[in-house]
């Protein structure tokens, strides 16, 4: 009988992303407290910027944003606003926000160790790329690799695709 194998990477769903923040544009240009401020929320190349009169304002678009994401299934891991400290430009503040996408180098090793040293042994790893691809003779290897990664404190977000 073959291996099983799965590929664990880490990627974010574009159009969910789009979908989040067309309906955080929404709701900045409906809320009150938004009104007649300048507030708003929008792509810029590959990052989203939010602007307001004050950076406190700045932080709750931020919030609604986060909360758009997780409503659509998209894991706040991914948004990387650097510090999240809105800066001065001008008379308004801007906070920018990238996604992350990718198992980099030092991520793709993390989630290697973590199956080396706490999961099935039979479980054979390779990095290729910015992912990582597990094989084993069972398929309940790989499940328990997918529970014990989904319980791991990662500071960014796995998913599992071709699943074999």
């Amino acid at each position: 009988m073959a291996d099983s194998s799965m590929d664990i990477v880490s990627k974010v769903d574009r159009q969910e992303v789009d979908n989040a923040l067309n309906q955080a544009v929404k709701e900045v240009a409906q809320r009150y407290d938004f009104k007649n401020i300048g507030a708003s929320i929008a792509w810029s190349g590959e990052k989203i910027v939010m602007i307001a009169n004050s950076d406190e304002r700045v932080l709750a678009i931020l919030d609604v944003f986060q909360t758009k994401l997780i409503k659509r299934g998209v894991s706040l891991k991914h948004l990387d606003t650097g510090d999240t400290e809105p800066k001065l430009s001008g008379k308004e503040y801007r906070l920018e926000a990238t996604l992350k996408e990718g198992l980099a180098g030092e991520n793709a090793k993390k989630v290697t160790k973590i199956i080396r040293e706490e999961g099935p042994k039979g479980v054979k790893t390779q990095i290729t790329g910015d992912e990582v691809r597990a094989t084993s003779k069972s398929r309940d290897d790989l499940q328990t690799i997918q529970a014990l990664l989904k319980g791991a404190d990662l500071d960014f977000a796995v998913q599992f695709t071709n699943y074999r």
